[in-house]
């Protein structure tokens, strides 16, 4: 399930980050540039895969990018990103995000996930073929 997964510029991926939806998509759409989180982290400069967590976020969010709540995937692997570095903010922390790709397919995860980052396959996914343009 993890061959083949289609990502430009990316080779190896071993971590994920849930994210809940509509926020998942507002960053593979490039409407949002970086995740909020309560504390900033060490894991920066490498790739991840993005997960569509279930647990949706505010209603009034899906409409900042014109879709219905329950129209977009959850519990699957939907894009990648990286983290470039970390900025405190009032409410915590922003992880900026760059390098933002949409998986050709998205992917089920074989581990169960978790709140922040974790590692939703046994073997790391391996990148053959890049995202047509």
């Amino acid at each position: 399930m993890t061959e083949g997964a289609d990502v430009v510029g990316v080779d190896i991926i071993t971590r994920a980050l849930s994210i809940r939806q509509p926020y998942a998509e507002q960053i593979l759409r490039s409407v949002k540039t970086a995740e909020f989180r309560s504390r900033p982290t060490k894991v920066l400069g490498e790739a991840f895969l993005i997960y569509a967590a279930r647990t949706p976020g505010p209603t009034e969010e899906f409409a900042r990018i014109g879709v219905e709540p329950g129209s977009l995937p959850t519990g699957v692997i939907v894009g990648v990103a990286t983290v470039t570095h970390c900025s405190e903010t009032a409410d915590g922390w922003a992880w900026h995000l760059t390098d933002v790709r949409r998986l050709r397919q998205e992917l089920l995860p074989e581990r169960h996930p978790q709140p922040t980052w974790w590692h939703p396959f046994d073997k790391p996914v391996r990148v053959r073929e890049p995202v047509a343009a």
